[in-house]
């Protein structure tokens, strides 16, 4: 299936880097590092540079912390989305977001995507996709409410759950109007997951892909890969990027990423070992 996301179409066999950009104070990776606007803008003019394909704009911390209102994750969203908007009229622009009066507000300052992470928590979300015929991630959290965390959780096939969860969901978003070749599933590594979980969700992701839908996936830095690995934040890009080619070999179509550049490159190598990406150079043994 063609993923048409803003002026962008993504075709079967490309790869999609979306950068992560948090408007947040207490966000899990960067604590804060582009919450200020400057810092923030700066961060696309890089990662776009790196090749990010889609910026995805979050103004609340997926994890516990302070309460944010929704007339707060607007204040710090949609003045910025409105900017990168004038600034990069052909990038893709995505909003973490799972609150309809928010995204509504998000896709008028010109959003192309509603990056749902919170599995439908606000079934009005889906209206407003259509209604502004924008994008729509249909993500699996076990349930669980936004911003918390799992305890205990357990599934008889956690694969199968996500599957059953997403599937409902896009197919109720189409029901709704929004676009088929807007929408994409996401497994939601460690939302309502614990790590063997969400390693397991990794090795069968082809059951995802097979469902027809664009799968996305966003693994960057996230606890599973540091409890496997027993590392910190700081230290987890390496898990990140073998989680990533990974996926990607699997036929994940759109990463969410820290770390643009070494996503890219991770998954330029992997398109040109699938034969979908000529080298950028080839002339060992030709001359």
């Amino acid at each position: 299936m063609r993923l048409r996301l803003g002026g962008r179409t993504f075709g079967p066999g490309e790869y999609a880097v979306m950068a992560i950009v948090n408007r947040t104070p207490d966000s899990f990776f960067d604590r804060g590092a582009t919450y200020a606007d400057d810092a923030a803008l700066d961060r696309v003019a890089r990662v776009v540079e790196e090749g990010a394909a889609i910026v995805d704009v979050g103004g609340v911390k997926a994890g516990y912390g302070e309460e944010v209102s929704v007339a707060e994750e607007l204040r710090r969203t949609a003045p910025f989305v409105a900017e990168v908007r004038s600034r990069y009229p052909d990038l893709v622009l995505s909003v973490d977001t799972w609150r309809a009066p928010v995204a509504r507000e998000l896709c008028a300052a010109g959003a192309d995507l509603i990056n749902d992470t919170w599995s439908g928590a606000d079934p009005s979300l889906v209206e407003v996709a259509a209604e502004h015929s924008v994008g729509l991630v249909c993500s699996h959290t076990g349930g669980l409410p936004p911003r918390t965390d799992p305890h205990r959780v357990a599934y008889d096939d956690v694969v199968a759950d996500i599957i059953a969860r997403v599937s409902e969901l896009a197919r109720r978003a189409v029901a709704a109007g929004v676009r088929r070749d807007g929408i994409l599933i996401d497994p939601t590594h460690d939302f309502g997951k614990n790590t063997w979980h969400s390693l397991e969700v990794t090795r069968r992701l082809a059951e995802l892909v097979d469902t027809g839908w664009p799968v996305l996936v966003a693994l960057s830095r996230k606890d599973f890969i540091g409890e496997t690995l027993d590392l910190p934040v700081d230290a987890r890009l390496p898990g990140t990027l073998a989680a990533t080619a990974i996926s990607a070999w699997l036929g994940a179509r759109v990463f969410r990423a820290h770390d643009v550049q070494a996503t890219r490159q991770v998954l330029d190598m992997v398109a040109s070992i699938r034969g979908d990406r000529p080298p950028a150079i080839a002339r060992r043994g030709l001359v």
